[in-house]
């Protein structure tokens, strides 16, 4: 594993969304263009809730051993936290602070700090490596979704 590399594509992540969003007007953002799926606002917001989930479980890995993660269930929370009301500027600038934060906690840390674990209350043991991979490739997974959206309203 190259972690560094990890580290890199995991610190890009937030320009590459905002990049991303730069051509989705204001009024787009909470249209659904596609039936039963979340806006572009709601995915954001998302995005934004799972880095500090992410992050906390990242950090339990290094701090304590073996710790519980407990499995989360993102509709909840998109349909609890209002997301309309919810600025995409200050959901960007949560998903770059926190990634800067954990970058830095990451970079230092030493190679066998990489097969540490936790217990993912429905996944079963997971490495920091494999918490880290996980959360570099949401953004991207939710981009194609951003995108398909923005097509979507495009065409009407």
């Amino acid at each position: 594993m190259d972690t560094e590399l990890l580290i890199t594509e995991y610190s890009n992540g937030p320009a590459v969304l905002r990049q991303t969003l730069e051509k989705i007007q204001d009024s787009d953002l909470d249209l659904l263009p596609i039936s039963g799926t979340w806006s572009i606002r709601q995915v954001v917001c998302h995005l934004a809730d799972a880095e500090i989930v992410y992050a906390d479980r990242m950090k339990r890995v290094l701090i304590e051993d073996n710790p519980t993660v407990f499995a989360w269930c993102p509709d909840t929370s998109i349909r609890d936290e209002y997301c309309s009301n919810r600025s995409i500027a200050d959901e960007l600038a949560v998903i770059t602070v926190t990634r800067c934060h954990i970058a830095s906690i990451l970079r230092h840390q030493e190679i066998e700090c990489w097969q540490r674990t936790a217990v993912h209350s429905q996944d079963g043991a997971m490495t920091l490596e494999t918490l880290l991979e996980r959360i570099t490739e949401h953004i991207p997974h939710h981009i194609t979704f951003i995108e398909q959206k923005y097509a979507a309203i495009r065409s009407d």
